[in-house]
């Protein structure tokens, strides 16, 4: 997007944006981006402050706030402005295919275009493009995907989804509202241009030296140290500088927005807190579906507890320390066996290791 758009009009498209992505984080608990000043009809809690300033003059500015937006509730009235915004992910999800990051923005975007947004999104093509296209655009008259191959690593080609989004930005009846990239889908090289961009980040680099560490920790002293540790802070100086080529920041928890801010040290008016969230139609209580799920699995009335593990069964998921963790409770604590029960859905090179836990008992 160019620098040169009226800030008028930037200012309005930037506004409307923000009143659509937080009515719709408020009735999902799913949202999105960045946020300037504008008129809400909205209810704080438990920010004192901000109730009394807005009852006072009718006006929050988001950049100011520093906690959650899933704190804040919104009219749940149409847009009063229907926004072109594009969107840049690495993969789009297939049925029983989706990890976090494209769940996410499957659901989220989804809903966007229900409320009337037009969105483009720019994707990269899986093996089977006819079962790609009927899975992905599930027909919705307001989602645009504009497909390329992927690069051999399996990342979005920047220079083709690059030609596509200015192909699609100087063409219709108006450039790009906001431009939203989910991770690097879209490259720092592209994206330090657009003041209009917001990203969200589902996973940096200074998260997971926590878990590399406790790894370390236990560690026995025959086996060889990881290098994960040291590829792991080279990779934080890496965010660190190239992170503030980005306009704004979504952090999905508030852990990650503290470390942008003080870490990262990106600005705080440009980092912007949004916590995940679930689509509510899809996800709530169902005590026949809680039934039927107890009986699949042979999961008595008596199991009081039942814990849940779902995604890809890999040691960067932590699965090393879940997997020593319940094969030692399982070993020392007899209630543990009888009483809790534990799901574990996914593929990876540890399911056969829970596995052979189950197979013990």
């Amino acid at each position: 997007m160019a620098k040169d758009q009226s800030s008028s009009s930037s200012s309005t498209s930037r506004r409307c944006f923000c009143y659509a992505l937080t009515v719709f984080s408020t009735l999902s608990s799913l949202s999105l981006f960045l946020g300037w000043s504008h008129r809400f009809d909205l209810t704080l809690i438990n920010q004192q402050q901000y109730l009394s300033h807005f009852q006072q003059h009718g006006i929050i500015h988001l950049p100011s706030y520093s906690h959650a937006w899933n704190r804040l509730s919104f009219s749940s009235a149409p847009p009063p402005n229907l926004l072109k915004i594009a969107v840049f992910v690495k993969k789009w999800p297939r049925p029983n295919q989706a990890g976090g990051l494209e769940r996410h923005a499957f659901t989220l975007h989804l809903a966007l275009a229900n409320r009337g947004h037009q969105l483009h999104i720019f994707t990269t093509t899986s093996q089977n493009s006819s079962s790609f296209q009927t899975a992905a655009t599930t027909h919705h008259p307001n989602m645009h995907f504009h497909l390329s191959p992927p690069s051999p690593a399996g990342y979005l080609q920047q220079s083709l989804a690059w030609d596509q989004f200015q192909a699609q930005n100087n063409t219709g009846n108006k450039p790009f509202d906001i431009v939203h990239t989910e991770s690097v889908g879209l490259m720092y090289t592209r994206a330090r241009n657009l003041t209009n961009l917001a990203v969200s980040w589902h996973g940096i680099a200074y998260e997971t030296i926590h878990s590399d560490i406790i790894q370390d920790l236990l560690r026995s002293p025959q086996d060889p140290r990881s290098k994960a540790l040291t590829e792991r802070l080279i990779k934080v100086v890496e965010e660190v500088k190239f992170f503030q080529n980005y306009a704004h920041h979504v952090a999905t928890s508030d852990h990650v927005g503290d470390v942008l801010k003080r870490i990262y040290m990106i600005p705080e008016e440009r980092v912007h807190v949004i916590l995940n969230g679930v689509d509510e139609h899809t996800f709530r209580p169902n005590l026949t579906e809680r039934n039927n799920f107890r009986s699949k699995f042979s999961i008595p009335e008596s199991g009081s507890l039942v814990l849940g593990l779902a995604g890809r069964l890999v040691k960067d998921k932590g699965h090393p320390l879940m997997f020593e963790a319940l094969k030692q409770i399982t070993l020392e604590d007899e209630m543990f066996r009888k009483n809790v029960f534990v799901v574990v859905a996914g593929d990876g090179p540890w399911s056969d290791r829970y596995r052979n836990i189950s197979a013990m008992y």
